[in-house]
C-alpha cells in the first residue's frame, strides 16, 4: 500500500523515532514526539503549498498507555503502513 493513498482515519506507524525539529508549539526542540513503531491515526492530510507534490500528514500517535497524543506533522518517509495479512 502506498502512503500517498492513505486518508483520514487510516492507521499508520512511525517509521522511526520522530523528534521535534523546533516547529512544534509548546514543545522543546529535540523532544521525542513518537517512538519508532508507535501506532497512530491520520487526522488530516494536505500538501506543501510551495511543492504540491509533497504530502504532509497530521497524525495522532498513541503513547505507552494507548492514549492518542496531539497531532504531529509527518512526511511520507516518517510513516509506515501495516502489512495486510491474507
Amino acid at each position: 500500500m502506498n502512503i500517498e493513498d492513505l486518508d483520514l482515519g487510516d492507521v499508520v506507524f512511525a517509521a522511526h523515532t520522530i523528534i521535534d525539529d523546533g516547529s512544534m508549539p509548546d514543545s522543546e526542540e529535540g523532544a521525542v514526539l513518537a517512538e519508532e513503531g508507535a501506532r497512530g491515526v491520520i487526522v488530516m492530510k494536505g500538501y506543501v503549498e510551495e511543492d504540491p507534490s509533497r504530502s504532509v500528514f497530521l497524525v495522532r500517535f498513541e503513547d505507552s498507555e494507548l492514549n492518542l497524543g496531539r497531532p504531529i506533522g509527518c512526511w511520507t518517509e516518517d510513516l509506515m503502513v501495516p502489512e495486510l495479512v491474507s
